[in-house]
């Protein structure tokens, strides 16, 4: 068996690396405090992060996505009565938002993973 080593892989246009026309890695992906200051941990194609209200971020891409049928992926720290959700707003950021059942309000996250799944434009 063949060992192939690379420091970086392109595909031929310039693109994301693909294997029987699947992409092989996330387009975008951040980590994030969403308490306080909004401040991100560290990220890949994020240009920054919106604090749109209590609990309620947008997730902006410093390159877009090809169109709106991508696929973003949430997780958090969260308790069992906290509903997490995500919106696909455009080809330029996406949305995730922390309500609250208990208290039924939204409510700031300390810790806020998000990656999109998709083309870049």
């Amino acid at each position: 068996m063949s060992t192939v080593k690379a420091n970086n892989l392109m595909n031929v246009d310039g693109g994301i690396p693909t294997v029987k026309s699947q992409q092989l890695i996330p387009t975008a992906w951040v980590n994030f405090n969403g308490t306080g200051t909004v401040a991100i941990r560290a990220s890949e194609n994020v240009s920054s992060i919106t604090d749109v209200s209590t609990g309620v971020y947008n997730i902006n891409l410093a390159v877009a996505q090809a169109n709106v049928n991508y696929c973003p992926i949430l997780s958090c720290n969260y308790d069992l009565n906290d509903s997490p959700f995500i919106y696909i707003i455009n080809t330029n950021y996406w949305q995730v938002n922390f309500y609250t059942g208990a208290g039924g309000t939204y409510r700031d996250m300390s810790g806020v993973y998000s990656a999109v799944i998709g083309g870049q434009a």
